[in-house]
Order: C-alpha cells, then structure tokens, then sequence
C-alpha cells in the first residue's frame, strides 16, 4: 500500500523517475526549497512501499480579496504509476487544505492545450477552463491546429468560499489573453 505523505527536501534526491516526463515542468532546487519553507501543507507526494517515489504535488496559495486561491503549481505520477487515481488523491489533498486552511475561493492550474489526457483528467475532478493564455510556456511555432502548441488552460475549480462560482466561466476556452497578462 502506497502513502501520501508531505513532500521533504530529502525527496529531491529520489524523484528523476517522476521528473523524467515530457509533460513535467522540473525547476531549481532552490524553487522546490521555497515552495517547501513557504507552502508544506500544499506539497506532497506519493510513495511506494519501497520508498520510490511515485508522484508528487507541489502548490501555494496567492491572490486578493475573491481572487485569493490555491495553485497547483506542479502534479506530476511516474509512467509506471499512472491510471491508479494517484493524481486524484494528490490533487483531492490540496484542494481540501486551500478550502479549510487558506479558506481560498477556488484552485487553478496551467496546462498546456495539447495535453489533452491531462485536460480530461483535470475535467473529470470538476475543473473547467478559464481563459486561453497566449505563449505560456514560450514560443515554439504554430503547430498543426494553428495555434501556438505552448500555449495554456487556466483550469479552475470552485471551492466553498465560492457558492456563486464567480471563479468559473462557460465560454473559457473562448477567452485568450498574453502571457504577460497573468501573474
């Protein structure tokens, strides 16, 4: 049986298996360090019986006023790990402390647009699409749908604090803003 546990700095040293991923953003270690002394109770991860790592969330919590929300900043589950709802327990954790600890309104998310099993992943725990953001990711080209293949999905899903689910919009995939426009 496997264990969802808080994410420590010892486990940099034991998650290439899980970084080592074309969909996963990896960062500095002083990046990881920040988000740990800064946000633990949004960072976890998952752990086989035999000590290897088998996913990982990492998230904070920023905004104003309505605007004051959980990030998922990055998910990530090994290949060898996924389909086994893993993401859906990381991701369950994180929504729960950015409701009852940080009382945020909503949890969002970047994805880039043609990752279109994370989408459907992200869709099927009730998260919806915000807004299109330009170039995200930087600038690769036009890819084969005319669209820049970097660009994003701000995802988002309505907490409590949200009973009039002012965070979520229907025409999201509609709505495309710059890079520079989102903080």
């Amino acid at each position: 049986m496997s264990v969802l546990r808080p994410f420590k700095a010892s486990d940099m040293f034991k998650f290439n298996n899980v970084n080592l991923d074309v969909w996963t953003e990896t960062y500095n270690i002083g990046f990881y360090l920040h988000y740990l002394s800064r946000w633990p109770d949004l960072c976890c991860v998952q752990e086989a019986p035999s000590g290897r790592m088998m996913g990982y969330v990492i998230g904070k919590a920023e905004g104003q006023n309505t605007e004051w929300h959980g990030h998922v900043t990055a998910i990530t589950v090994a290949p060898e790990y996924r389909r086994l709802s893993l993401a859906r327990k990381m991701m369950s954790l994180l929504e729960l402390v950015s409701d009852e600890t940080y009382r945020g309104f909503f949890v969002d998310l970047y994805v880039r647009c043609n990752n279109f099993v994370a989408i459907e992943m992200y869709e099927g725990m009730g998260y919806s699409v915000y807004r299109r953001v330009r170039e995200y990711y930087g600038n690769l080209g036009v890819g084969k749908d005319g669209r820049d293949e970097e660009d994003a999905f701000d995802m988002r899903k309505p907490l409590s604090r949200d009973s009039a689910r002012r965070s979520v919009r229907s025409n999201g995939r509609d709505i495309v803003v710059s890079a520079h426009d989102v903080s």
